[in-house]
C-alpha cells in the first residue's frame, strides 16, 4: 500500500484506525477504541473507528478528521500538505506538532524536498 500523507503531516497509513478500516477488523477496531478511549479520556466505541484517510472527500473519517481545522485548511488552500502551504509553519500547525512530532518530522522532510 502506498503511504498516505495526512495535510498535517500524520502518516495516515500507519494509523490504527486507517488500518482496521482497510482490514475490516472489528477486533482491531475495539482495540483502538479502547487504547484511545484511555489516551483521550473519552468514551469511542469500535463503531466509531473507521477511516480512509485524511485525503479523501468521500468515504469514511474518523470523528476528529472531518472536523480538523488544519485539514479543513489545507482543502480549502488545495494543498497536498502543510509542507506545501506558502503559510509553513503556521500557528495552528505548530499547535498540534508540539503533540505530534512524527508529524512534524514528516513535513519537514517533504519540505526539504520542495
Amino acid at each position: 500500500m502506498q503511504k498516505m500523507i495526512a495535510i498535517c503531516g500524520l502518516v495516515c497509513t500507519d494509523c490504527p484506525a486507517f488500518i482496521a478500516t482497510q482490514e475490516n477488523d472489528d477486533e482491531k477496531r475495539k482495540k483502538v477504541a479502547e487504547m484511545w478511549s484511555k489516551a483521550f479520556n473519552t468514551d469511542l466505541k469500535p463503531e466509531n473507528i473507521n477511516c480512509d484517510g485524511c485525503l479523501i472527500e468521500k468515504g469514511k473519517l474518523f470523528g476528529h478528521c472531518k472536523v480538523c481545522e488544519i485539514r479543513k485548511c489545507g482543502l480549502e488552500k488545495n494543498v497536498k500538505n502543510c509542507a506545501c502551504c506558502d503559510e509553513y509553519s503556521c500557528e495552528k500547525l505548530n499547535n498540534l506538532l508540539k503533540y505530534m512530532p512524527e508529524a512534524k518530522t514528516t513535513l519537514e522532510e517533504i519540505r526539504r524536498s520542495l
